[in-house]
């Protein structure tokens, strides 16, 4: 299929950065985990990948367990497993990251991102070892800036029930700069927005893949509110060269990492049904609690530090994750 061409190692050749080293990467069964996963292998690094499968997929790492340089531990991160030494990167991508995925396991995400956090940390300090945190663009909140610059505060509900997960990365940054400033640990901190692609659980509960697969089963696309919020949708490919560009960089971040096309809901809602011959309608629900109504990068720091800017365009994106998801549905024959 075209995106397994996209997504194929042989593409992430040439960021390799040096000799081979050692990552330890947490939720790399993940989405976006599983990705990166294949581009540190495809470099030459060696992985060992760690996942509790609570919302990552064995299948998204199978391909890779034949590959001497890649070692899949199923453990979670709250629980202090043993990881084999020396290791070079410490990469925490752990946690629940879709909505209904954190707000069923909200005790998972917020100990994820404090004891499983400050886990991590210590091996990359008992390392002298690089670490990235992955945060999100969740620790903005319902942002009173437009575009978000690293530099904004946030707009945060700290009791509301999006709070397990905006809380949880914002302690988590908070504690990656303690080890900083304390320990001296070599820490990165990147703020991902909105990412779609293959992947993608049929059960994600985003946006794109509801009305990706709303679409292709002939269900109503579910629009909250009047579909006038806006997100800025990076696919995934995109979003990988950004983090290996960062992980190799030596910046401590904060660094956004998104695509900075804002497009409204209902304008995703009208690309999918012009890719996916449907009968579906839209339909409307009232606006969640604490959802943002504006969502955009602000991605200058990204691009005159790392020299990134994505690449793939949201109609090119979501071609590559309609087959995926086409793929999973059930055989009509």
């Amino acid at each position: 299929m075209e995106w397994e061409e996209r997504l194929s190692t042989e593409n992430w050749r040439d960021f390799y950065a040096g000799d081979v080293a050692h990552v330890v990467l947490t939720g790399g069964a993940g989405f976006v985990g599983s990705h990166l996963c294949d581009a540190l292998i495809a470099r030459g690094d060696r992985v060992t990948c760690i996942d509790n499968l609570s919302s990552g997929q064995a299948i998204n790492v199978s391909h890779l367990l034949d590959n001497d340089g890649f070692s899949f531990m199923e453990a979670d991160v709250r629980h202090s497993p043993l990881v084999e030494g020396p290791v070079d990167s410490v990469m925490h991508f752990a946690s629940p990251a879709s909505p209904p995925h954190y707000l069923e396991f909200p005790m998972l995400t917020l100990e994820t991102g404090s004891i499983g956090t400050q886990w991590c940390l210590e091996l990359a300090k008992a390392n002298n070892a690089r670490f990235m945190m992955a945060s999100t663009s969740e620790v903005y909140g319902d942002p009173a800036v437009h575009p978000q610059v690293e530099g904004y505060w946030g707009n945060v509900n700290p009791i509301g029930p999006r709070s397990v997960y905006d809380e949880a990365k914002r302690y988590a940054e908070a504690i990656t700069m303690a080890y900083n400033r304390t320990f001296n640990v070599d820490t990165s901190i990147i703020r991902i927005f909105n990412t779609y692609g293959p992947r993608m659980r049929a059960d994600d509960g985003r946006v794109v893949s509801n009305f990706i697969n709303q679409a292709l089963t002939g269900q109503p696309i579910t629009i909250f509110g009047d579909g006038e919020q806006t997100r800025s949708f990076c696919f995934v490919s995109d979003l990988v060269t950004g983090i290996l560009a960062m992980l190799d960089s030596g910046h401590p971040g904060p660094v956004n990492l998104g695509n900075p096309v804002e497009r409204t809901v209902k304008d995703l809602a009208d690309i999918v049904l012009r890719l996916i011959p449907s009968d579906s309608t839209l339909g409307r629900l009232p606006l969640p609690t604490d959802d943002p109504t504006r969502r955009k990068p602000d991605i200058s720091l990204a691009t005159n530090t790392l020299g990134w800017t994505p690449q793939v365009s949201l109609e090119e994106g979501l071609v590559s994750t309609i087959e995926h998801f086409a793929s999973l549905l059930p055989d009509p024959g």
